[in-house]
């Protein structure tokens, strides 16, 4: 049976729908196999190398043109391709720098932080990750402003990859979609915030938990995952008791899992 979407949800997506550009997700192909470190280390001289000439005024400096770690996790996925990754560092680079990424703070995004919609949890998973939990049911986007939303999303992103243990690379996402009604849809930030993954954090979100999903966001979702392409496959539905059961100890369960 085709999905039909009520007056209301139409009125209430149009707008997004309508602004809303599919993100062009690409298949890349394995230009170099990279067995020896030296062999790394060379292509990462080599991108260093160019984007210092052809991208000069580009900051330097930590997550800048010339942070050897940075430019490395980007080789890595750009499959060791030097041309695709200094195309998606260069346009990372540019971001952070636009957005402002190195200013935001705790007193930055106090504001928006403080309506508990997003926050990053006191402990790591069952799979050593760091977690960003976010509470659906707090989040209004016709009354709270975008970017300010997108500031908190950004700031918490940083936070989480900072407590990323030795030795691991991902962080966990988890929607809380309790109380979840349509007056907390918002497509357009949902497919912002895995572009920011997409383009900015590369292979840094390791998986999103959606949990205890209503009816009323079934086919919210069903127009999200195709804008989400293959970032759609990182996503479970599941039950606070697979949160509980699954990814946390009874000491480390975030409180709000807990009732």
């Amino acid at each position: 049976m085709a999905l039909r979407l009520s007056p209301l949800l139409r009125h209430h997506f149009a707008p997004s729908l309508r602004s809303m550009k599919l993100s062009p997700f690409r298949n890349f192909s394995i230009h170099n196999h990279i067995s020896d470190p030296k062999d790394s280390h060379k292509l990462v001289m080599e991108v260093k190398e160019k984007l210092g000439k052809d991208h000069y005024s580009l900051p330097v400096g930590k997550n800048g043109r010339d942070d050897e770690d940075m430019i490395l996790w980007f080789l890595k996925d750009r499959k060791y391709s030097v041309e695709d990754a200094v195309l998606k560092l260069t346009k990372a680079i540019k971001w952070r720098e636009e957005f402002g990424v190195s200013k935001l703070s705790e007193e930055t995004v106090r504001s928006v932080a403080e309506t508990g919609k997003a926050y990053v949890h006191d402990f790591l998973d069952n799979y050593d990750r760091p977690v960003l939990i976010v509470v659906a049911s707090k989040h209004f986007p016709e009354v709270q402003d975008s970017f300010e939303n997108e500031k908190l999303c950004v700031f918490l992103i940083e936070k989480a990859l900072s407590r990323i243990p030795a030795g691991k690379e991902e962080i966990l996402g988890i929607f809380d979609l309790r109380g979840f009604g349509i007056e907390n849809a918002d497509l357009k930030f949902l497919t912002f915030l895995f572009d920011v993954f997409y383009y900015y954090y590369p292979k840094r979100l390791g998986q999103v938990l959606f949990v205890d999903s209503p009816f009323v966001f079934k086919p919210i979702w069903k127009l999200a995952k195709p804008l989400l392409k293959s970032y759609a496959s990182l996503v479970k539905f599941c039950s606070v008791e697979t949160v509980r059961k699954e990814y946390f100890t009874e000491a480390t369960l975030p409180a709000c899992f807990r009732d």
